[in-house]
């Protein structure tokens, strides 16, 4: 989710059942203002984490089975009840944007991918309770493909990250790249950056194959949304690799007339 909210991926798309449409929104509506609030406007780093702390109490009020009051939740709350949503998801994507707040960078890929666990893979998983999927195998597979469309999203906004103070390229990789932060401050593309930013992509492709056997094993409308999700994230790949990770000139997004392509790749099932 990029600070402009543009979206590179779909979101409760016409090719939800009808029935589900309301409940991925609600869900998304509560990830995306948790995130605004970690992340948007003009408040301190107190005040962020005061307003996620409050978005924690009103899960604790669903919880306990206590009123609660804000707008969000009153959305939420049905749904949880309705699909015997489990609520740690929803804190572990607190936990996460908490984090955005108070630590801006990341020693190791390790470090990194524990922030995507509780950053994007609660999503996945909370869409695969809506479907009353809930076996081991493909909540793995779904993780996979989240936490690659996190590092997408992270290597389509270096710079824009840059600008809130954060950087989520591991430490140890820029070092092994040669990379020092002025080079980031600078909006500089070289040899090096474009060797960094190679390895990144390779890596996010390699999660998300790896994570695409899923699609096989989701039924119908759900199975064909998935497709389009994995194929857009591998389009998004192939933009960046294209500019070999020059964000800083050419920020790359996902447009109009890649959609033929995506939607071609998704009907004859490639991923």
């Amino acid at each position: 989710m990029s600070v402009d909210h543009y979206e590179n991926f779909p979101v409760a798309s016409v090719l939800l059942p009808a029935r589900l449409r309301e409940p991925v929104r609600a869900i998304y509506a509560f990830a995306r203002s948790a995130d605004d609030i970690s992340d948007e406007g003009a408040l301190d780093d107190a005040e962020r984490l005061a307003g996620l702390a409050r978005y924690g109490s009103e899960l604790d009020a669903v919880e306990a089975g206590r009123p609660t009051r804000d707008p969000i939740f009153l959305r939420l709350r049905p749904v949880i009840a309705a699909h015997g949503l489990p609520l740690q998801p929803f804190r572990d994507l607190l936990d996460a944007f908490a984090q955005d707040v108070s630590q801006k960078r990341y020693a190791n890929f390790a470090e990194l991918m524990d922030y995507c666990r509780r950053s994007a893979d609660p999503v996945g998983r909370l869409l695969l309770h809506l479907f009353g999927i809930d076996d081991p195998k493909s909540q793995s597979l779904s993780d996979g493909i989240c936490s690659s469309l996190q590092l997408i999203n992270h290597w389509q906004d270096i710079a824009l990250d840059w600008r809130k103070g954060r950087i989520y390229l591991p430490q140890d990789e820029l070092a092994r790249f040669g990379i020092a932060e002025s080079q980031i401050a600078e909006g500089r593309w070289d040899a090096a950056w474009a060797a960094l930013m190679d390895f990144q992509i390779d890596r996010a492709r390699v999660m998300m194959l790896a994570g695409s056997p899923l699609v096989r094993r989701l039924p119908g409308r759900i199975g064909l949304e998935l497709r389009l999700i994995v194929a857009s994230g591998l389009r998004m790949l192939d933009k960046l690799q294209r500019v070999r990770g020059d964000v800083f000139r050419r920020r790359p997004v996902i447009v109009r007339r890649d959609w033929p392509g995506i939607l071609l790749h998704a009907a004859l099932g490639r991923a």
